[in-house]
Formats: structure tokens, sequence, C-alpha cells
């Protein structure tokens, strides 16, 4: 089954901003595109505002004049639904209900032909349940689209339990041939994207509810130290609170409550403030004018140590010894037993005989003058490093870690004594959920690292993530957290179990 023919209209239902996007992105690519808007005169202002967005393609280099005339000229706003018969492929972007959204596509089957593909656009519903009154379900797919559409490459193809394959390839060959990059899901909580990428949000508010890290260090840490492009408390305020908070709860709800996607406490009472985020002004930051960014804690300078001991090879953090030797500071490749148990991980003994540890889901309590510290994407990029410490920690252990990062050339945070710091057990998280879509058929893994690439910007796919790792590596983790916080949401699943039993099985480790 090859795309949609370009010479086939294309229609849009719903001028809101990303009714207006997927229209563009139809435009551009060559098709008739038809707006129809239930509230009279909203698909004539939606016309014109993608004819000015067309302009400035223009005006960028982007999109010559003749094509910004023939597009304007292939663009026509509806009077009445009716107007949208002929169309090869009618595109929903109302408002996420969905009683409304089924109400309108059983309109749409009396007015399009047999061979026309309905598509919803929605990122929260069941494609199933919008296509469950229609006559011809098999017709019937998700083409959920990122905002902003134009700008954005992602596309989840979506089939209900009813399409037919041959409409889910049609879908995936058109949102192909319109340049964007599709990726094809099972019709699950969520999709890809906004199911997998719970534990970014998640993870800091819990951290931050557990009074582990204020939002601005959390937010730096997740940069600087994870590789990713934005942290959650800032992400959220772009998307806003309530958008984000109601996906959340959406998906919550639809996997019946499942612990593991637990709203937040501290983002429903930002909600119930008022505070949504850029779009009001305030959000876990103030974006008000004369309003000041607060700094993440960074720790003061400090001493470093003359000399490590290196117990082990430190795992996902083996850069680390590369760095320290580079530094100048002596690596000592044995060391006398300070109480740490190694079966739980390697680590470093500074010369006071406290011991540095790589994030594995325990807390410093557990262990006397123990201080771990978070992992990195790229322990070499990474320009800070987040470090936690019981209250009964040695300042002098604390002092000799923060030096050792800071000889490396890394800011230093020093968070509260929360198990898995704050990228480990978030990394963590998504590739447990991410490892159990796989499983349960939702996608390829190919394609949920391509999603999670494209869609939220991180710096790898989960198994990606998983692969550079190690196999248990994340098992381990969330075991460790589940043994601190046994509420279920750190339990994790038995795809992830098999998972690291056959990574284990392959490297050749006994069980």
């Amino acid at each position: 089954m090859t795309a949609l023919d370009l010479s086939s209209p294309v229609a849009v239902v719903g001028t809101g901003t990303m009714g207006q996007g997927i229209a563009q992105v139809a435009l551009v690519a060559g098709h008739p595109v038809r707006l129809y808007d239930a509230v009279q005169g909203r698909a004539a202002e939606a016309a014109d505002a993608i004819g000015a967005r067309l302009d400035r393609l223009v005006e960028k280099g982007r999109l010559s004049g003749a094509e910004r005339d023939a597009a304007r000229a292939r663009l026509t706003p509806a009077g009445q639904l009716a107007d949208l018969a002929g169309c090869g492929l009618v595109v929903e972007a109302v408002v996420e209900r969905l009683d409304v959204k089924q109400e309108l596509f059983r309109a749409l089957e009396d007015v399009v032909g047999d061979d026309c593909l309905l598509a919803t656009n929605t990122s929260s519903l069941s494609v199933t349940a919008i296509a469950g009154g229609l006559a011809s379900p098999g017709r019937f797919v998700g083409l959920h689209f990122f905002n902003p559409a134009p700008l954005l490459p992602l596309v989840e193809v979506v089939s209900g339990f009813a399409t037919d394959v041959s409409s889910a390839t049609r879908a995936y060959e058109t949102a192909r041939a319109w340049g964007k990059t599709p990726v094809a899901c099972a019709d699950t909580p969520g999709f890809i994207v906004n199911r997998i990428a719970r534990p970014f949000y998640a993870e800091a508010l819990a951290v931050y509810e557990d009074q582990g890290a204020d939002p601005a260090t959390i937010d730096a840490v997740l940069r600087e130290s994870g590789g990713f492009r934005m942290g959650a408390f800032e992400l959220t305020d772009l998307i806003g609170q309530d958008v984000n908070e109601s996906v959340t709860h959406s998906v919550w709800q639809a996997f019946f409550q499942d612990v593991r996607f637990t709203p937040s406490l501290a983002q429903r009472r930002l909600v119930e403030s008022g505070r949504l985020g850029r779009k009001s002004g305030q959000g876990w930051y103030d974006y008000r004018e004369g309003a000041e960014r607060p700094e993440p804690h960074t720790a003061e300078p400090a001493e470093r140590p003359a000399y490590v001991v290196a117990e082990g090879g430190l795992g996902p953090a083996a850069e680390v010894l590369a760095l320290i030797r580079e530094a100048g500071i002596e690596v000592r490749e044995d060391g006398e037993d300070n109480g740490y148990d190694e079966d739980n991980g390697t680590r470093l003994v500074l010369p006071s005989g406290g011991q540095l540890v790589l994030a594995d889901g325990q807390t410093s309590v557990e262990y006397r003058d123990v201080v771990y510290f978070d992992l990195a994407y790229d322990y070499r990029a990474a320009t800070r490093v987040a470090l936690a410490a019981a209250r009964s920690t040695s300042p002098c252990t604390v002092a000799e870690a923060t030096g050792l990062f800071q000889a490396l050339g890394k800011k230093v945070s020093v968070i509260g004594d929360v198990p898995g710091m704050i990228v480990a057990r978030t990394v963590a998280r998504l590739v447990d959920l991410a490892v159990e879509a796989v499983a349960q058929g939702v996608a390829t893994e190919e394609d949920v690292d391509t999603a999670m690439r494209l869609g939220v910007n991180y710096p790898l796919g989960p198994l990606e993530w998983s692969r550079r790792l190690g196999g248990g590596w994340a098992c381990s983790v969330l075991d460790n957290l589940h043994e601190c916080a046994p509420s279920g949401r750190y339990a994790h699943s038995l795809a992830l179990h098999r998972h690291a039993y056959a990574a284990d099985q392959q490297e050749g480790t006994p069980s």
C-alpha cells in the first residue's frame, strides 16, 4: 500500500495550533487541503494564519514565492462538513473528548467516500474507542503529530484494535511522504512517547517531594549530567502544567491506576494554584518581567584528594577512572575493606577511608561513610555531577568526593540521600517501561528508541541506553529502589526481568 496520491485532497477538522500545523504539513507536501471548524469563521482565520506562515518560510528561503502561491491556491476553508466529500484523508484535531470525536467521525462517514482514510490526532484517548461506533472502523487510524507539527519530525501511527493493516500502512507511508519520521505502534495508553516518558517527570517530582533537591538543581542535573535537552520542571512549564498532569492522569487511569503512573500531588497543587507554566507567567519558575531564574545548588570549591583507590572498574562509570588519571590524581588498584558490600557494585575509596559509589538505588544511610554519585550520559562531556550523602556521612568524605569531581572540571551538586539519585532512577524506569512496551507488542525496539529521541529529544533511546549500561543494570537499580520504597512504584516488569536474564546468559554470567 502506497502513500496517498498528491492529487487527493486532505481535510483537517479543527483549526487550533495543531490543526493548522498538520494542514501546513500536508499543504507544503503538495496536497489540496480543506480546513473545517465547527465555529463559523475560524477556518478562514486559520487559512490566513497558515498563509502568513508560508510568507515567513519564503522570507527565510525555505520556500520559493511560486511554491507559496501554489500552496495558497490549494488551501480552501470549508463552510460545512459536507464540503469534505471527495477527500482521501481526514485528520481530526478537535478537543480531547471521546464523545465529541466519536460524533464527528460518525458524521464524517456519511460525507466521505468508502476509500477515505479517517485519522485522529489524539494524544491521550483510545483510537479503538474513538472508532468503536463506526460502520467501517478498519479505515480508522491514529496519526499523532507533535507540536509544532511543521517542525517536529515524529508521527506516531497508531493501529486500533479494528484498524486494517492496509490503512495503517497507507497512513505510515503518507506521513513518510510528507517528510516525517513515522513510527508504528499499537493502541496503548499514551502510545509510545506519552507512555514511556512518564518517569522523566515523575521521578523528578518524587525527588522534589522527598526534599532531595530543588527544581533548579534537579533540572541542571538532568541537563548537564543526564544529557537531556531540558529538565523535567522547565519542560512541564513549557508544555503547561495542566496539560502534562492531564496526560499523566489519563495514562494512570487507562492502566487501571497502576502505581507506576501515579500522578504527583505537588504538580496537582501547582495546577490548583493556577501556576500553569510559561503561558500563565508562573509555574515551577517565574516568567514574569524582571523575575530572576533560581540557580542550581553548586558546591563551593573543595581540595582535590591526592589519590583514590579503585575497587573494580566502576561499570557504566568507567570513564571516570580515565578522567581521574588525566587530572593527575593517582589511581591505586586495591584497598582495605571499608564495609561496603562489593556484590552491589564497585567503588572508589578516598584517602579518608570514605567510599564513592555509582548510584545503584540504595541510600548512603545504609553504609558507613558512603557518598553516591549520579549516572551521566557521558562523563567526559558532562559539566555537572550530583553527589548524595546521608546526614551521618563524614563531612570530610563529602568534601573529598566534591574536590575529586571538581578536579575533573565538573560542577558539583550535593543533594539529599534519595535512592537512585536523579538520572539513575529516571533512566532505570525509562528502560523498564520501554522493554515492557516492546515485549507487549506496542512497538519495535527501533521505533521505541526513534520515538523517544525525536518526540522528546532524549540523548539516547531507552533500549540504546540499556545496551550501553548492561542488560541487568536497570533491573538491579529498580530492585534496590523497590527494597527502599516497597510501594510497587519501582517493582520492575516481568519483561525487564527476562531482558536482564537474557543479557546475563548472553554475557555468560552465572544465573
